[in-house]
């Protein structure tokens, strides 16, 4: 694995191995927690990955061994978010980075291990896919903080989770583990925590050998279908250039030769 994008911040570092780009949050000091200059430079980092065409899959994870994200960094609620506008100036933020990770026209997994709470709990149920170690930890404790949590982001949580489970979590700030986050539809995969890194890069490996323009148009209909709607992404028009694609021609001839396809996303 690589670093091959230079990132904006130290704090969010970007590499790539084969078709499968990693963004690592890396602010071990503080838990991962997601500082302004962080949130603000996230959209940036998607965006590039989303126009790189050597990238198919994007994995988010808490660098190393590290957590996921604790959340906001609690440092900047008496700077960044001492009154209510720069509150809203935050939030803004904040939603600009879950909505770069939603509206991504590519996979995007998060890869959670330890602490995934707040804002990095947003951030996480922003990705198409959740896969967790054993010791990981859920909540939003912005009922115990007395802070708002964005539209944008509750409908986030809401698609991802329903609205029963949704109300749990934000009404008793509580937190929960892996296994009832499993049970609740939160993650879709856990693992051991020494496995978790393994076949978090096995899925994605999976999902990057099949059809690109394919899984870009199953994403839009399935964001369509859950309220979360990306300007300018048009589901059918998606679907119908799959049909016309060489993509669709390889895979035909490969099913016919009995063979794997090798796709190109044209």
């Amino acid at each position: 694995m690589s670093v091959f994008f230079s990132s904006p911040t130290p704090k969010l570092v970007v590499s790539l191995d084969g078709a499968v780009a990693t963004v690592s949050i890396d602010n071990p000091a503080k838990r991962n927690a997601l500082d302004l200059d962080m949130w603000k430079t996230l959209p940036t980092i998607v965006a590039a990955l989303d126009r790189d065409e050597r990238v198919h899959v994007i994995v988010l994870r808490g660098a190393g061994r590290n957590a996921f994200a604790s959340g906001a960094d609690i440092a900047e609620f008496e700077t960044a978010r001492a009154d209510a506008a720069g509150g809203r100036l935050y939030e803004a933020a904040n939603e600009a980075a879950f909505r770069a990770v939603a509206h991504c026209s590519k996979p995007v997994i998060a890869m959670i291990r330890s602490f995934c709470l707040g804002g990095g709990f947003g951030l996480a149920l922003a990705c198409d896919l959740r896969v967790a170690s054993d010791n990981a930890e859920f909540g939003i404790p912005a009922a115990r903080l007395g802070i708002g949590y964005p539209p944008g982001a509750m409908r986030l949580v809401t698609a991802a989770v329903g609205g029963p489970a949704a109300r749990d979590l934000f009404y008793t700030a509580r937190r929960i583990g892996a296994q009832e986050a499993e049970r609740l539809g939160i993650v879709q995969r856990v693992f051991a925590d020494e496995a978790l890194e393994a076949e978090t890069l096995s899925l994605a490996q999976d999902i990057a050998r099949n059809a690109p323009l394919t899984i870009r148009a199953a994403k839009a209909a399935i964001n369509d279908a859950l309220g979360i709607v990306r300007p300018g992404a048009d589901p059918v028009a998606l679907a119908d250039a799959c049909f016309d694609s060489a993509d669709a021609v390889e895979g035909r001839k490969a099913f016919l030769e009995k063979r794997a396809p090798v796709f190109t996303g044209r």
